[in-house]
This record gives structure tokens, C-alpha cells and sequence, in this order.
């Protein structure tokens, strides 16, 4: 995946699928199919979240965690039936996913992968219905929700922008065809091709996860902010005596951050790992609060905006200074997402 094509750079394309449509090749993430006799039952007990709420054709956020209620990974699940799910990982730990799942369920349960037989395309944006209608696919669905076509092509109401968009899944062989289709009827909307710089600058405008920056091993999903995906009543997923622990503050673990958004006051683009302080009595002294976690510039705010973790003691709407290669940046703490977008919304006929 390019960082970005050569139409006018990362802020073109992150515009074009603010305003319009952009096309995305995200073929790196994994895909596996799990498949067998109650495979969700086996599953709702490894992951985090709720399978049981599901239907056929709809899709759900989940994690697997470690013992210790680290974030191993953050995936997708999307249930085909009682017996069968697909699941779309990350890239970098899509193998420690799958190598986890076949250690953990039982013989009658395959795990098999199509990550180089599959590819995957992100078509999102405000007129990615219209892209879809002109490419024949059913654009119809709920939000988190699929639906297989008959040629073999999987067509799924998700994204990682805050858009209306949709992921479609496509035989490796037949994705080139359909790439330079899909990204013709892209272009007669206003639309771009999108690199992975204008995926960043798009998932951090709405404080969306990345793991590694706001989930890892030393992470846990409640400082993340993403106790919404945890299942709190499910007897059984891997760490949840630990993620209970921590919750119940039996363990404080790492809860004594959370994470939140900053919009920077002043001129600056904010970066991972730069230092969040909060003014001190002494006005020359200033106290270490936490740290960014994603730092960019937000074409849609025209302003640099991060996400950080900080201590519990922050409030929202509340200033805080950055180092940014030693000139402290004035930013206020805001709320996430950063900028407000429905990718729920209904899909106009």
C-alpha cells in the first residue's frame, strides 16, 4: 500500500474521501475463514465481545487479548453462519492471530488462510453507494453487516475512515479488473485513489485504534477507551480475570491512563511520542501527564490533532502543552472522534 499516489498528496485524498470517494488497496490486512461445528460458539469464548448477538451477514469489532489483558489484536468477525465466520486481522500480527485461534479451538474447527488468495479494497466516502450501483454490487446493507454476490465477491458495510464506505473481498486474480473499474467510477465522482498516509490522517480524525499505537500487549482495552467491545457478562474469553481485575481496581495495571484527543491551539503537527505536560505553579516548569500515542495534521480541521494517553486527572477542555522539538504547543483536550462523521448513517436508494 503506497503512501500516497501521485494525484495531489495526502491531503487530496483524504479530502476526496471526506467530500467524495477514494479507493483503498488494504489486500495487506489477513483473511481467514473459520469454519466448523459451532465455530462462533468457540470463538465467543476466545474473543472479547458478544458473537452470540450476531446474525448471518453481520459484522462485529472484537479482541483478543493476552492472559495479562494485553491487546494481542484488534479484528473483525463477520458470521456467515452457526459454522463458519471470516476474520480480518491486522497484517503485522495476523499470524500470531491465526497460529493462536488453531491452538485454541478445537480439532472439529479449521482455520484456514486466504491472505494470498484474497485481496481486499476499501471503497468509502459519502458517494461510495453510487461507486458500488455503477459496479453492479449490492450497497443496500445495515452498517457492520455483508453480503456474498454470486460471482464470489464479498461486499461488507465497513471501513476505517468514519465514512459510509464498504470493504469488498475479491479473488487475488480477479482484483486487478476490478481495481481499475472500481477506481474509474471513483474518478467520475470527484473521487482519488488513497494511500496509507490519508488512511492515518483519516482513522485519527476519528480516534479509531491502531495497534501498536493505541492497543498493544502493554495497552488494555479500558485505557484504550474500548470497554464498549468487551463482553463484561460472557463467562469465558482469554484475559478477562485480568481485564476484570483491572477494572474492578484490583489491579490498576496501566488504568492509571486514558486516552484522549488533543487539538493543537497553535501551528503544529503533533507526533507519536512527543510528551504531554500540564503547566506547573512555576511558570517555566511543566509536569508530564502521558504522551501521544498518533499524532497528525488534520486536513479537515486545518489544525494538528493527536490522540494520547494521560492520566485520569485530565479533563476535557482543559489545556495541555506538547513538546514539539522544544516549543511547548498550547492544545485543548477534546473529545473523540475529533471530527464528526456518521458511517451508520442510511444508504440512499
Amino acid at each position: 500500500m503506497p503512501l500516497e499516489f501521485a494525484s495531489g498528496g495526502v491531503v487530496a485524498e483524504h479530502n476526496a474521501v471526506r467530500n467524495a470517494v477514494g479507493i483503498f488497496d488494504v489486500s495487506h490486512l489477513g483473511t481467514a475463514i473459520v469454519r466448523g461445528p459451532k465455530a462462533l460458539v468457540e470463538l465467543n469464548q476466545i474473543l472479547t465481545n458478544d458473537l452470540s448477538r450476531l446474525r448471518d451477514g453481520e459484522a462485529q469489532y472484537n479482541l483478543l487479548l493476552t492472559d495479562e489483558a494485553g491487546v494481542i489484536d484488534d479484528l473483525i468477525v463477520y458470521r456467515v453462519s452457526e459454522d463458519e465466520a471470516i476474520l480480518v486481522p491486522n497484517a503485522a500480527n495476523s499470524a500470531e492471530v491465526l497460529q493462536a485461534l488453531k491452538q485454541s479451538l478445537p480439532p472439529s474447527v479449521s482455520v484456514i488462510d486466504l491472505h494470498e488468495q484474497m485481496a481486499i479494497l476499501a471503497i468509502q466516502g459519502p458517494r461510495s453507494p453510487e461507486v458500488l450501483a455503477q459496479l453492479g454490487l449490492p450497497h443496500q446493507m445495515p452498517y457492520m453487516s455483508f453480503v456474498s454476490a454470486d460471482d464470489g465477491v464479498t461486499v461488507a458495510r465497513t471501513g476505517y475512515t468514519g465514512e459510509i464506505g464498504y470493504e469488498v473481498m475479491i479473488a487475488v486474480e480477479d482484483a486487478p479488473n476490478f481495481w481499475t473499474r472500481a477506481l474509474a467510477a471513483c474518478k467520475s465522482l470527484g473521487g482519488l485513489p488513497a494511500g496509507l498516509g490519508a488512511r492515518d490522517t483519516l482513522r485519527t480524525e476519528m480516534g479509531y485504534a491502531l495497534h501498536g499505537h493505541e492497543i498493544s500487549r502493554q495497552i488494555d482495552p479500558i485505557t484504550a477507551g474500548l470497554s464498549w467491545a468487551i463482553a463484561w457478562d460472557k463467562p469465558r474469553f482469554y484475559g478477562r480475570e485480568a481485564l476484570l481485575a483491572r477494572r474492578d481496581g484490583r489491579d490498576s495495571g496501566s488504568t492509571d491512563y486514558k486516552l484522549v484527543g488533543l487539538r493543537a491551539k497553535d501551528r503544529a503537527v503533533l507526533r507519536r511520542g512527543m510528551n504531554v505536560m500540564a503547566q506547573s505553579a512555576d511558570p517555566e516548569g511543566h509536569e508530564s501527564i502521558g504522551e501521544i500515542t498518533s499524532g497528525t495534521f488534520s486536513p479537515t480541521l486545518g489544525a494538528g490533532i493527536a490522540l494520547a494517553l494521560v492520566t485520569q486527572q485530565v479533563q476535557e477542555g482543559s489545556e495541555v502543552f506538547v513538546d514539539v522539538r522544544g516549543r511547548k504547543v498550547a492544545c485543548q483536550v477534546v473529545h473523540t472522534p475529533l471530527v464528526q462523521r456518521n458511517p451508520r448513517a442510511l444508504v440512499a436508494e
